[in-house]
């Protein structure tokens, strides 16, 4: 104890960023084991879409889903499911939603909207379409839904 109480007094700044990263790692965490939003794999996903029939929806722009998206995929984007706007989605309430977009990161926040809108079980892929394609996963080019 004696060591770390030294430590600490030698390197202030060095301990406060230690500390401020542990909370932030704690607080990381402890959202993700509270939310109703869950991060699943690319394994996980297959599954949900073969058994359950899984809808996809991807976040990324019109652009970046026609260059490739998830076969099936719906393409919508994160201002629509702001302000309520869920088109063809409104009819899966009750099915699985996985929540796709570039890399993983930024699909937690319109999953959570889709949850408090009354959609039962929506999850988000990890590592988004980044993930998918780099497990050379199917991947469909054009227009689609």
């Amino acid at each position: 104890m004696q060591e770390i109480m030294q430590f600490v007094g030698r390197h202030p700044i060095l301990s406060i960023a230690w500390i401020a990263l542990l909370a932030a790692v704690l607080y990381t965490t402890f959202k993700g084991l509270t939310s109703k939003v869950k991060v699943i794999t690319r394994g996980e996903a297959t599954r949900l879409i073969n058994k359950e029939e899984a809808v996809v929806v991807d976040l990324r722009t019109r652009d970046e889903f026609r260059k490739g998206h998830i076969p099936s995929a719906l393409n919508l984007q994160t201002a629509e499911i702001k302000n309520n706007n869920f088109g063809e989605l409104e009819k899966h309430k009750s099915s699985p939603i996985i929540i796709v977009d570039a890399n993983g990161v930024n699909a937690q926040e319109p999953g959570a909207l889709l949850n408090k809108a009354g959609f039962e079980r929506v999850f988000v892929l990890k590592e988004g379409i980044a993930g998918w394609s780099g497990e050379n996963l199917p991947l469909v080019r054009g227009k689609g839904k």
